[in-house]
């Protein structure tokens, strides 16, 4: 059996993907919780993955581009996103989001997210 393990944002130094965005995550045996701090303006290029995702805004507004539809979530807001569905975001106020995602997301875990660190749109779809 896995120990049981606590974590604390605050311990967790903050990763600065670009100017706009910063990300801390927590990696369990089969899911992986980040933590998401995006400036107002700040993108998320379209992509999609293999990842089931649960983002909930804490704090703020994110526009999410989904199947060519907009969806906009506000705090206190919870999105859920299956499997392979290409999505994008854009930050519309300063905000805070927690994603939950499962299996955890080894690009990440890799540093193969070179689409996340450039916070610059995109006109190609990114796999991982």
């Amino acid at each position: 059996m896995a120990d049981s393990t606590l974590h604390r944002w605050d311990d967790i130094v903050p990763e600065q993907m670009n100017a706009l965005t910063a990300r801390q995550y927590v990696v369990g045996t089969n899911t992986m919780l980040a933590r998401l701090v995006l400036k107002k303006g700040a993108l998320v290029p379209l992509h999609e993955h293999m990842h089931e995702q649960i983002s909930h805004v804490v704090e703020g507004a994110l526009k999410f581009l989904l199947e060519e539809k907009e969806v906009t979530v506000r705090a206190g807001e919870i999105l859920c996103i299956p499997p392979l569905v290409p999505h994008g975001v854009t930050a519309l106020e300063d905000s805070v989001a927690l994603d939950i995602f499962n299996p955890p997301r080894q690009d990440w875990i890799d540093g193969d997210d070179a689409y996340l660190r450039s916070g610059k749109p995109t006109a190609t779809s990114v796999k991982g």
